[in-house]
């Protein structure tokens, strides 16, 4: 069954490492995991290509030196309800890391549950 969101919802950001594991597993995969688990609407995964956190280090792609330890934001959207009822989860795999929590408008385009909408093009 698949869900379409659309409408006022909540997107959580999750700012990890990506040398964050949790059992031997990368903490995105994990979380990623336990949000599909969760029937969380849809949630992306994105590795920074530079950036600095709490200890003031920057850690950038553009030195390979320096190429550890990448940013990594975890996405995920639903309805507020079902984001603030998987808190609790993060709160058992994150070490170190930060949560943002904000509103937004959620418009779905061009697919619908049966597929790509009517007059899209594909190509052959």
């Amino acid at each position: 069954m698949t869900m379409q969101l659309t409408g006022t919802a909540l997107r959580m950001t999750i700012l990890i490492g990506e040398d964050d594991v949790w059992q031997h597993t990368p903490l995105h995969r994990e979380i990623l995991t336990r949000a599909r688990k969760a029937g969380l609407a849809g949630a992306t995964v994105v590795r920074g290509c530079e950036g600095y956190g709490l200890h003031r280090m920057i850690h950038t792609t553009r030195m390979l030196s320096m190429a550890d330890h990448m940013p990594i934001l975890v996405l995920i959207i639903d309805r507020p309800d079902k984001i603030r009822a998987f808190l609790p989860q993060l709160q058992e795999v994150i070490r170190n890391g930060t949560v943002i929590l904000d509103n937004v408008d959620v418009m779905t385009m061009g697919w619908s549950t049966l597929g790509p909408a009517a007059g899209s093009r594909t190509e052959n």
